[in-house]
């Protein structure tokens, strides 16, 4: 144990003389600068003026260092003047170049990591979005999103892909955070802080192809198995993935196939209907389906419409396990039932 320990600091401490970082290197520099400066200046000025102090000399040194030059103190003497003062000022000049330079460059290297996905991020009660099928869906998403009062609009979003090369400057602009890597492996989800996330959205990568929701499946499981608390909803392209979904542990599953027959039949026999349930569904215009948990006691339906109507609401169902849609008015509502309700907001509390 002791070799290994002596090993250790023996690596350490050539690494750090021989190979210093660059931060300890500029402390260095800076400490031996202005050393230099202050001693110096004591060293030649204390004769003629004894009232100095070290304070006066760090001071001096400083001030000519970074180029101020306030002339509260100045050196007197030949030797202050070109021994010490000269030198000082072209070294304090080409070390305040050195420091901007290191500053500058680790400002680009950031900025480049955070534009690659290559950063690491610590937040809290933040939206993970994964795989980037497009800008256009992207976009879309996070305009619903803030367009809902549910949502906070000064919530975090990180996005994980593994193939987005650059976060495009449309979706950078709106605050959304980028992790590149494969989002199936714990260490990919560690930097974009999945465990202390409130949602997570899994999008399907190549819309249309079937294939994609194995991958879903797979990104499903990693979620589940690393932050169960977190609610998931995961996109899927074959209805059948949806029973695999369930199993893997999202909390919410869209299929995209699941509403092309209802779609194609219904606008066949009611024309327009399907710009209907768009309106109803986006909270970019009109009205929307809103489902508000009911918190007071039990009720009937026919109560539960005339506090809707309150509200500028219109009740037009009850879920409870299942959905049902237009009940008798004197259905019952009990607590924890969530309402059904078209309205241009959505209800604070029911």
């Amino acid at each position: 144990m002791s070799v290994v320990v002596s090993t250790m600091i023996r690596h350490l401490g050539r690494r750090m003389f021989l190979h210093p970082p660059a931060a300890l290197r500029v402390a260095i520099l800076i400490f031996a600068v202005l050393l230099y400066g202050s001693t110096g200046f004591l060293y030649y000025e204390l004769p003629q003026n004894p009232d100095l102090t070290w304070l006066d000399g760090c001071w001096w040194a400083v001030v000519t260092v970074t180029t101020v030059g306030y002339g509260d103190l100045s050196p007197q003497s030949l030797g202050g003047e070109f021994i010490v003062a000269m030198p000082l000022m072209f070294f304090g000049i080409g070390l305040l170049g050195y420091v901007l330079s290191l500053l500058a460059t680790a400002l680009i290297e950031a900025k480049n990591k955070e534009l690659h996905g290559m950063s690491d991020f610590k937040l809290k009660n933040h939206l993970v979005l994964i795989n980037f099928p497009s800008e256009g869906k992207v976009m879309r998403v996070l305009q619903e999103l803030e367009r809902d009062s549910a949502f906070d609009t000064t919530r975090d979003i990180v996005l994980i892909d593994e193939a987005l090369e650059e976060l495009p400057a449309a979706i950078r602009k709106r605050g959304v955070r980028f992790i590149r890597g494969n989002p199936t492996r714990d260490e990919t989800l560690s930097r974009a802080s999945l465990d202390s996330a409130s949602h997570a959205l899994v999008l399907v990568r190549e819309p249309g192809d079937p294939k994609s929701d194995n991958r879903n499946i797979a990104i499903a499981l990693a979620i589940e198995a690393r932050a169960g608390h977190v609610f998931t909803v995961t996109e899927c392209v074959d209805i059948g993935t949806q029973e695999l979904l369930r199993k893997a542990g999202s909390d919410g599953i869209v299929c995209n196939s699941r509403f092309d027959a209802h779609f194609v039949s219904h606008e066949l026999l009611n024309p327009g209907v399907q710009e209907v349930v768009a309106e109803l569904t986006t909270n970019l215009k009109g009205s929307q389906i809103y489902l508000t948990r009911y918190t007071g006691e039990e009720t009937t339906f026919q109560q539960i419409q005339q506090r809707c109507h309150d509200q500028g609401h219109i009740a037009i169902g009850i879920r409870s396990g299942r959905s049902l849609i237009n009940p008798n008015d004197s259905d019952k509502v009990a607590t924890g039932d969530r309402v059904i309700t078209v309205g241009r907001a959505r209800l604070r509390r029911l």
